[in-house]
């Protein structure tokens, strides 16, 4: 199939069928129990600095393990898996002493991964045709906060910079044959109005546009993001990209996580996707809830109507997303909500003028 033709099929899926992401790709890499050779391959031997931990170099390094856990996920029922590009930016790879060719480089092998992963798995279930999504992380710096508690107005990076990282990356996922954009685990809003800023500057540069699914991240209590934006503030800001979907991933667990799902599934016109953390991390770090808890959860976000597609977190794995596939299977997905036209703003609140 064309990308355009596969474009199609993801939005018609979408209508029939609750679509499933993939898990998370942190907790499956680190069960490999790989060392430094391992990140580095034959490219980094003489690199200054270490690169253990550093996840995405692995698209370049140990394509093979990559490759083996999208086909992990696909055979346990995802539809969508995303590349392994989750901090795959000029400024985040900066801690590692990368430069822009070899972050341009773990992008596109990232891609081509997924889409030879995505188009395996549709040639042998042609019934039931398997996506790519560009995974495009958050950085480890703010547009929206200061990076100092005794200066307010200091950044260390300007708007410019962040749109460039993520235009870098956007152009290179774009080539190496995504089909969709999944900008993810959305700390700081200005942040990711950078990354679709740069979205759309290549469409009207001649890229193809794709989908834009945005997945912000809601982290604690307060129901607020970390830049203090309230659910629907947050989607106030972005609506006005169009998005193929909006939703909520990371930091919380599906219990914590269902009121913010449920407020976005009442009051967006598009598509709803989460995928909570398997439940919240214990005093070590790890996290104990059971692929039948999780999926237990998101069948009754299912039966209620609230979402359009799942998946899973930090601390799922391949059972977990076999058990939700397998227990929203059947159920309808939730239907976009007509809403009244008026004037819809965003601070940290949302301002309506009807």
């Amino acid at each position: 199939m064309t990308r355009a033709e596969r474009i199609e099929a993801l939005k018609a899926a979408a209508k029939e069928r609750i679509l499933i992401l993939d898990g998370s790709w942190g907790v499956m890499i680190q069960r490999r129990g790989l060392d430094e050779a391992d990140f580095r391959g034959d490219r980094f031997t003489e690199h200054n600095g270490q690169m253990k931990g550093n996840n995405d170099i692995l698209c370049i390094t140990r394509p093979d393990i990559i490759a083996d856990l999208h086909d992990q996920y696909y055979a346990a029922g995802a539809d969508i898996s995303e590349t392994n590009t989750f901090s795959a930016t000029t400024i985040a790879q900066e801690d590692y002493k990368l430069d822009a060719q070899a972050v341009r480089d773990i992008n596109l092998q990232g891609a081509r991964l997924a889409r030879e992963a995505a188009d395996r798995w549709t040639a042998k279930e042609p019934h039931k045709p398997r996506f790519a999504a560009g995974s495009i992380g958050p950085l480890n710096v703010m547009l929206s906060m200061s990076s100092d508690v005794n200066d307010p107005g200091a950044r260390r990076v300007t708007f410019d910079q962040v749109y460039e990282a993520y235009r870098q990356q956007v152009a290179a996922l774009h080539e190496g044959g995504v089909d969709l954009f999944l900008i993810e685990t959305i700390t700081d809003t200005l942040n990711c109005k950078a990354a679709l800023k740069a979205i759309k500057d290549l469409e009207d540069e001649g890229y193809e546009p794709l989908p834009i699914w945005i997945s912000g991240t809601i982290t604690d209590r307060s129901g607020r993001t970390l830049s203090g934006q309230t659910v629907e503030a947050f989607w106030n800001s972005v609506k006005h990209v169009k998005p193929f979907a909006i939703g909520f991933n990371c930091a919380l667990g599906a219990d914590l996580m269902r009121p913010h799902i449920a407020e976005l599934a009442r009051i967006a016109d598009t598509l709803v996707g989460a995928y909570p953390n398997a439940g919240l991390p214990n005093a070590m770090g790890q996290y104990d809830e059971e692929p039948h808890e999780t999926s237990h959860m998101l069948h009754e976000w299912a039966k209620d109507g609230l979402v359009n597609l799942l998946g899973g977190c930090c601390g799922t794995t391949p059972d977990h997303i076999r058990h939700v596939a397998d227990e929203v299977r059947g159920i309808a997905p939730r239907q976009p909500p007509e809403r009244a036209k008026a004037l819809r703003l965003a601070g940290l609140e949302p301002f309506e003028l009807a």
